[in-house]
């Protein structure tokens, strides 16, 4: 039985993550429009395209770095947007983000890094701080690197850090953008591995933006596609019914590594 089997059992009704006819753009500018889409609670779900078609604006419109300009983004049923305050801060803490660099702090060792969530919103006195941090990244196999400063490790060791960070407030929702981008295929594979176990283990639920074919069709449970030429979702679904069954010549092209001619 494969890992990604093994996951799809715990893939639960519940919905974590609700898009409805969002538009996302900036300064007036569409980027997105009339994207709708949901995730399931368990799910490894991943969003993907060629370059410029929006991946990273709907990420960024996912975790709240950018309001919509019409439309609604529900997580766990609430609207981000909608909020203030305690509550605004509460529903921020209850994802995580890696992003595509890692985004360690160089002055800071990897335990220092993880522990920085627990000191910003908890009242954890260092001691506890310190367990906790070990205890995460012993999760993504860098236990023994805790001292070490980001500098002093690979580019994987520095995304499976920023993995575990983004694990620190115990989220059960992570945001993964282009976590294989400048990884060798070893390297990649390995944080491929990472993702099902956490999945498999905690019932993490994922969102990862890629264009990593491999990953693609290694992690995911379920996809989007979007187009630049539509500005929106081209393709939904199981990775491997759309390599088998394309909807159309775009999604072909993609799982087939096709040039595309026109």
């Amino acid at each position: 039985m494969s890992n990604q089997s093994e996951i799809k059992k715990k893939i639960s009704d519940e919905t974590i993550i609700d898009v409805k006819k969002m538009v996302a753009g900036y300064d007036g500018n569409v980027i997105l429009k009339d994207v709708t889409f949901s995730v399931k609670k368990g799910e490894v779900f991943v969003i993907l395209g060629g370059s410029g078609c929006g991946k990273t604006t709907l990420l960024k419109n996912l975790i709240g770095l950018y309001e919509p300009l019409s439309g609604e983004v529900l997580i766990k049923n609430k609207n981000l947007w909608s909020l203030s305050g305690d509550d605004r801060g509460k529903l921020l803490r209850s994802f995580g983000v890696m992003y595509q660099s890692g985004a360690l702090f160089g002055s800071m060792t990897i335990a220092e890094n993880v522990g920085l969530p627990l000191e910003e919103f908890t009242d954890l006195d260092p001691a506890a701080i310190k367990l906790i941090s070990r205890m995460k990244l012993k999760l993504v196999g860098l236990d023994e690197y805790a001292e070490y400063l980001p500098s002093s490790i690979s580019g994987g060791m520095q995304k499976r850090a920023a993995i575990a960070r983004a694990l620190a407030l115990d989220a059960d929702l992570i945001f993964l953008d282009e976590p294989s981008a400048g990884l060798d295929p070893v390297t990649a594979a390995g944080l491929d591995n990472l993702i099902l176990t956490l999945s498999e283990s905690l019932g993490i639920t994922f969102v990862v933006v890629t264009h990593e074919l491999a990953s693609i069709m290694k992690i995911s449970d379920r996809i989007i596609m979007l187009d630049k030429s539509v500005k929106s979702i081209i393709a939904e679904g199981e990775p491997g019914q759309l390599k088998d069954h394309p909807p159309n010549d775009i999604v072909r092209h993609f799982f087939n590594r096709e040039e595309d001619k026109e």
